[in-house]
């Protein structure tokens, strides 16, 4: 029964398809052509979206990473141009052109087929990129591990993306003939070429090669803290050519990826966020620092911005005036640090007012007998 239903839905669908053909083989040409094309981007498209429609409704809403959302968000445009294009080019040949205009028309299908194509290779490069960085959260307290590989990655993806590009346009250039002979003049001279073009680019090569350099041996990283030319900022981006550093106060500070190569830097992150923090308090020599380091400690223990690592309070250096007393404390984070600082420095300054306020920094004057002025 099953096999005599499907043979009846066959054979129906080949009258009405035979009948189609009937019905329009009388049209005219253009008519018949432009019809052709209609109906197959439609049809691409209407592909496209029930493809888009069917994925969605099998995976549903999900708030954590998908892979399949990624890939209809980074492969959607391009499959809404590829299969257009190529059901397209599918029916060029049931065209009625003259042979010039098929050709003509199959080259420029052709050629969108190859920058659709590409267009997809790198949609998948960045589905690739999207399923990394789901594994590697960098909102993670210790993101070392996490920052090594997120580096290392876009290095490589907009390397790849602009092998993908170069080798799609000479895919291109090479399906014509006269590119094809223009190419085999060039060869003949790719020794003097690559000399010139080597002297022209050295510093754009130089670049090129230190971008490879700091994607592994990696001196720096994504979000790694710096102190470069006298700024204190963290790492945003780093290109092939060159690395933008975002600055506390909201600046960039752009510079070139061989910089990082050739001179030195402060890296604050360079195995671990964690660090240490200080203090500096300028007192009189009668300060009694047993009451002032109990009311240190108090203040460190208080706050929720200390690790528990490090802290300590010393007389560091004494003048002919002051003594200089440090207070020294570890943070997960140099942003926790600085904010702990700041608190130190204002909580315990003004314990030192409220309670020893003669402790304070002073200058003293001796008056001799001699000079005291004399009443009366």
């Amino acid at each position: 029964m099953l096999m005599a239903a499907d043979g009846t839905i066959f054979v129906t669908g080949c009258l009405m398809w035979n009948k189609f053909i009937e019905n329009v083989d009388h049209l005219p040409g253009f008519i018949w052509n432009l019809s052709l094309a209609g109906i197959a981007v439609l049809a691409g498209l209407v592909l496209r979206y029930l493809l888009a429609f069917f994925v969605k409704k099998s995976v549903g809403k999900t708030s954590e990473f998908s892979l399949i959302h990624s890939i209809l968000l980074r492969l959607g445009k391009a499959f809404t141009y590829f299969l257009p294009v190529l059901l397209l080019n599918m029916s060029i040949p049931l065209m009625r052109l003259n042979e010039k205009y098929t050709l003509l028309l199959g080259r420029i299908a052709e050629i969108a087929l190859t920058i659709g194509f590409a267009a997809i290779v790198i949609g998948v490069v960045h589905v690739m990129e999207d399923y990394i960085y789901s594994s590697y959260d960098l909102k993670k307290s210790n993101n070392l591990k996490e920052r090594k590989i997120r580096t290392q990655l876009e290095f490589i993806r907009k390397l790849l993306i602009g092998i993908i590009l170069v080798v799609t346009a000479c895919i291109i250039l090479l399906s014509f003939d006269s590119m094809r002979k223009l190419g085999a003049g060039l060869l003949t001279g790719v020794g003097v070429g690559g000399i010139i073009i080597g002297f022209a680019a050295q510093k754009s090569l130089g670049n090129l090669l230190a971008g490879f350099q700091l994607a592994f041996t990696q001196p720096i990283r994504i979000d790694d803290v710096l102190v470069v030319e006298g700024e204190w900022g963290r790492v945003e981006e780093i290109t092939l050519t060159y690395v933008v550093v975002s600055i506390w106060d909201q600046r960039r500070l752009i510079l070139p990826i061989n910089y990082f190569i050739e001179k030195p830097f402060q890296n604050w992150t360079r195995s671990s966020a964690e660090i240490l923090g200080t203090a500096f308090f300028y007192l009189d020599y009668t300060a009694p620092l047993d009451a002032i380091r109990a009311e240190f400690e108090r203040i460190v223990q208080d706050s929720p911005l200390w690790d528990k690592r490090v802290r300590t309070m010393v007389v560091t250096n004494i003048t002919e005036r002051t003594m200089e007393v440090r207070c020294l404390i570890s943070s997960s984070n140099s942003g926790n640090a600085f904010d702990l600082r700041c608190i130190i420095r204002e909580q315990l300054l003004k314990f030192i007012k409220d309670k020893y306020p003669e402790c304070l920094p002073r200058t003293r004057a001796e008056l001799k007998e001699e000079e005291m002025p004399r009443l009366g």
